[in-house]
């Protein structure tokens, strides 16, 4: 499994070596999407579908993609890959206005439960910054989804 996954990697995350860099964004989107979803210790059956909804309606995936890039991402997080290199490659090729629906579809994902709990806020804040947004957008996003 690693050996795929690191294929994967090369062939669509390192500088240079895929000629459609989409894989590898579609991949860090869908990583960053599972981290905030277990950023609350467990992946609810609601955030999972609504992450596959997110990735079909938002990045314009076929479903039938989604479950591979879903499972790819979950591996890579598991492998201990870095906030720095999903959130580098979305800054990359993302313009303001994409990252700040991105941070939006970031919250839909921390309040399918109801509510935001500490983890889920902190990494939702991090990311923010990571993602070179500025506090009122941060909270912009925040308000879009929970509505206070």
């Amino acid at each position: 499994m690693l050996a795929r996954l690191q294929d994967y990697f090369r062939q669509h995350l390192e500088p240079g070596a895929d000629p459609d860099p989409e894989h590898g964004i579609n991949l860090a989107a869908a990583a960053l999407l599972i981290e905030v979803a277990r950023a609350d210790v467990a992946v609810e059956e609601e955030e999972a579908r609504l992450i596959e909804r997110l990735l079909v309606d938002a990045l314009g995936l076929a479903p039938a993609e989604v479950g591979e890039l879903v499972q790819l991402a979950q591996d890579e997080i598991d492998e201990g890959a870095s906030l720095h290199q999903f959130t580098h490659l979305i800054n990359q090729h993302y313009g303001i206005a994409d990252k700040r629906r991105f941070m939006e579809q970031l919250w839909r994902v921390a309040w399918t439960d109801g509510r935001v709990d500490a983890y889920e806020e902190h990494l939702l804040r991090r990311l923010a910054e990571l993602l070179h947004l500025r506090h009122h957008e941060f909270m912009k996003a925040k308000h879009a989804v929970i509505g206070t």
